[in-house]
Order: C-alpha cells, then structure tokens, then sequence
C-alpha cells in the first residue's frame, strides 16, 4: 500500500522541524513538490534546503508539478476556490499514481497542515475519487501562529479568554464577539487599517522564520496601521510575494 506524510515544516526556519518530521523525511521515497512559479521560488528553495539539510539516505526523489493559477479576483469566491481545488486534486492524484505500490511519498506542508491548508481536504478529495489507493498521516509543524507570538515574546491569549483564527475577509464583517485576541491570515486588503485607535494593540511579522523577517508591533493607531502597509508594499513589491499574519490584542482590563 501506498504512503502519504503530510509533514508540516514550520513557518519559515529549516530548524522548526521536529524529530518526528526529520526522522520521517529519512523514511521518505518520494518527496511532492508544487511549483507556485518563479516569483515563489524561495518556498521551493526552502523544502530543497531542508531536504540537504536533514535527510541522510541516499537515492530519494523529487516530484514537482506546475500548482494551478487561482483566481484572485472572482464574483463568486467559493466557487473560484471549488474550483482551484478540484485542478489541485488533479495534481495530487497524478503525483501520488507516480508511487510505487509500497513506496512513501511525502508533501511538505509549510506552517502546520491542520492551519488554513488545504493539503489534508486534497488527499481525502484524491482517495473518495477512488483511483489512487494509499494511506496518509498527518506529522504536525510549528505554525505561524506559534512562530509569531514566540518572536515578538508575548502569549495567544490573556488569562481565561478566548482567541479567534481567522482570515481578513471574515474581519471585513467586524470584530468577532467575545473574542479579545484575534489572529488574522490572508489578508492581502490590511483590515486592520479599519480598527485604528480603537484601543488595540497588533503584532505584525511577515515571512517568519526567514532571514527576510519583517517585524512591527505596538498600540494599533494610524501611523502604525500606515507603516504596516508601507512596509508591506515595498516587501511585497521586491520579493514578488508576501506571507504575513497579524495578531490584533485588546488587553482585557481595556
């Protein structure tokens, strides 16, 4: 039978990756990669530096496919994004058919694989199709969330109150209820922008773990929010790319 290693391998730093994770790279036949085009060539670079890094057997693979383009711009986001994952479940499935029948293959998940990744809802999308039989394992990574609130020394959440992940499109519909700490991916629009000098405080950090770490932090007021984007910009604009995540705080005696 077919094996499958979703391996979460941290937020940007090659030495995020657990014990469990190395020990099963070295037992990997097959590693999957998705290409994201050159502009993204760092992430790919990244999962090559860990390999040469941390796997000592000899003779492995390397299996990379072109990631198809998503829509960033749709009418209908959920369908755009149905769609997005249903040419991804092609990709997987033709990668993991390339195993042998009692080969390992391995994807190598940046973050944690259970975080706003799609690769676990892909390999089950593969195995309902029914054409591909395998088994899969899910090996847990350091996630953004852990990555940002260790470099900017400071806590998920305030004794006894709730924190809330979520995305800067649900943001875009207010402050959640009952929540004073609030981690916010995807969020190319900077909706932060909309809670200034509300009595917040934020913790900014974009491509973690990585010798482009950009760091900001302090009371959200205007001038932060303004020198958030800025910096955003021009990073975005020299690299291509961009990953960051925020955490929006309001201190529970506020």
């Amino acid at each position: 039978m077919r094996k499958i290693s979703a391996i979460g391998v941290g937020a940007g730093d090659p030495e995020h990756l657990t014990v469990q994770a190395v020990r099963r790279l070295n037992e990997t036949d097959v590693f999957f990669v998705l290409d994201k085009g050159s502009e993204k060539q760092d992430l790919v670079g990244l999962r090559q530096e860990i390999l040469d890094r941390f796997v000592e057997r000899p003779g492995y693979r390397v299996v990379r496919a072109q990631d198809p383009e998503r829509d960033r711009t749709p009418d209908d986001y959920r369908k755009a994004v149905a769609d997005w994952h249903r040419l991804r479940t092609d990709v997987y499935e033709t990668m993991i058919g390339s195993l042998g029948p009692d080969e390992r293959g391995a994807f190598l998940v940046w973050g944690d694989p259970a975080l706003y990744d799609s690769t676990c809802a892909l390999l089950d999308a593969v195995l309902e199709r029914g054409n591909v039989e395998f088994e899969y394992e899910v090996v847990p990574g350091v996630s953004s969330v852990a990555a940002l609130t260790s470099r900017h020394r400071t806590t998920m959440n305030q004794i006894g109150r709730p924190v809330l992940i979520t995305t800067g499109r649900r943001l875009e519909a207010g402050w959640p209820a009952d929540a004073d700490d609030v981690f916010v991916m995807l969020d190319a629009g900077c909706t932060f922008s909309r809670f200034v000098d509300t009595g917040l405080e934020i913790y900014w950090g974009a491509y973690l773990g990585t010798p482009d770490e950009l760091l900001l932090s302090g009371p959200l007021t205007a001038a932060l929010a303004a020198e958030i984007r800025s910096v955003r910009a021009s990073a975005r604009a020299r690299k291509g790319w961009i990953m960051d995540i925020y955490h929006l705080r309001r201190p529970a005696n506020s």
